[in-house]
């Protein structure tokens, strides 16, 4: 049953659901604007740049202040402004520097989102209360998702798509501006948990970082888990204790994340100009794919649990090798194409959801105890880093060279990836 003290919760998702179609809806934005795919892979580098330093900024504001409820109204707020930036902007840096703001003004609630939901919570349920706080996350997103799609199809069958576009930016800074009034209104006081309480709570962190709830891994390095792993972070005592197993993961995983952003930033230049999709279906791809992984992770889950979540995981990245070129292949089908993506995608968002859940199970196995906390950091950072990376050499070859070979190198360096963490699996056994 809906608790009424988690109403702010609904003014939360509300605005992450606009933020959740500006992931798509951005790139296409710069592309209307005559992007290349290097500038495409350019917004996505520079969201994933500004997002988790600004967590971390506005989080060392926050505890030293001891200010946390309005750090959610200030996020919201911002995040309206940078939705009305958006359409007005009519240059590509202006919309690269307007979608960083965006990123940077959603960062702003990291530091308090956690604490809210766990206030008035014993600790022994602070586990599903994340899991409460991830869900809103995760299907706010995926509404956004489907209110893209839904907007972008009808609306450009009467006008220009760039308008279009522009008249769903404005319709998402309405929301996060309803959505500011209402969390406003709703919000509680200061919660009763502190930021140093709440990140002595190793267990709690790693519930951020595996994603407790269906939807919550559907961003992969939201501010939220960003600013909690990487808060526990102390990179000499974490070098100081670095076990081979661990420090193979880690090169593994930093590998592998940066494959998946050569693939991913790139992506929606090649299917908008590539292949000519229309923004519907390409926000129509991108959606069913976070559907895939949404309702996969208790499957998932249980599968890694059932047999061995290094071997689960090896399996999706096998898979993901495979992936990533196929999809630049799509239009060789003809007709044919768009039903082949939607297949490819969802094999993408099924594999997301094995990487999801297994990736930080793997990190807590093989961290000591005493250094759990440091290395979910370690790992949240070097898989920030290879996204943000990651994203502007996809963009580069891309451009440089073919999508082709860009989404080949993806693959590529996803296969370094399993191969390294297979291999130090070995060793160590």
């Amino acid at each position: 049953m809906f608790d009424t003290g988690d109403r702010w919760l609904v003014a939360w998702s509300l605005g992450y659901a606009a933020v959740g179609a500006s992931s798509v809806l951005v790139p296409l934005y710069a592309i209307a604007l005559g992007a290349d795919a290097f500038v495409v892979a350019v917004v996505a580098a520079t969201a994933a740049f500004a997002g988790i330093p600004g967590a971390l900024a506005w989080g060392n504001l926050a505890t030293r202040t001891g200010r946390y409820r309005p750090f959610l109204l200030v996020s919201l707020g911002l995040s309206a402004v940078s939705f009305v930036a958006l359409p007005l902007a009519e240059s590509l840096p202006a919309v690269v520097a307007a979608n960083a703001a965006l990123q940077f003004a959603v960062a702003a609630a990291a530091p308090v989102l956690a604490l809210l939901v766990v206030s008035g919570h014993p600790d022994a349920e602070w586990d599903r209360r994340i899991g409460v706080l991830n869900a809103w996350q995760g299907y706010g997103w995926l509404a956004g998702l489907l209110a893209g799609a839904a907007w972008t199809a009808i609306a450009s069958q009467y006008t220009a798509a760039i308008t279009a576009q522009r008249w769903f930016f404005y319709a998402s800074a309405a929301a996060c501006g309803l959505a500011t009034v209402l969390a406003w209104r709703w919000l509680p006081g200061r919660p009763d948990v502190s930021a140093a309480r709440f990140g002595r709570a190793t267990v709690s962190i790693e519930s951020l970082q595996r994603g407790a709830g269906r939807a919550a891994r559907l961003a992969p390095f939201s501010g939220v888990r960003s600013f909690w792993a990487l808060r526990r972070l102390h990179p000499r005592t974490l070098a100081a204790r670095l076990t081979p197993a661990l420090s193979g993961y880690l090169v593994a995983a930093t590998l592998f994340f940066t494959g998946f952003a050569v693939f991913f930033g790139p992506l929606p230049s090649y299917l908008a100009t590539d292949l000519g999709l229309a923004s519907g279906n390409v926000f129509a791809l991108f959606l069913v794919s976070s559907a895939a992984s949404a309702v996969a992770y208790e499957r998932v889950g249980a599968l890694a649990a059932a047999r061995s979540p290094e071997a689960v995981q090896t399996a999706a990245l096998a898979a993901r090798v495979v992936l990533f070129p196929a999809v630049a292949f799509a239009a060789v089908l003809g007709a044919l194409a768009l039903p082949g993506l939607v297949v490819l995608f969802v094999a993408v968002g099924l594999t997301w959801a094995v990487v999801a859940v297994t990736g930080t199970t793997i990190v807590a196995r093989l961290a000591p105890p005493a250094v759990r906390g440091d290395a979910l950091g370690a790992y949240t950072a070097l898989g920030g880093l290879g996204t943000a990376v990651g994203s502007v050499v996809g963009g580069l070859l891309a451009t440089e060279l073919s999508y082709v070979g860009a989404f080949a190198v993806a693959g590529g360096l996803v296969l370094a990836g399993a191969v390294v963490a297979t291999v130090t699996r070995r060793t160590i056994e």
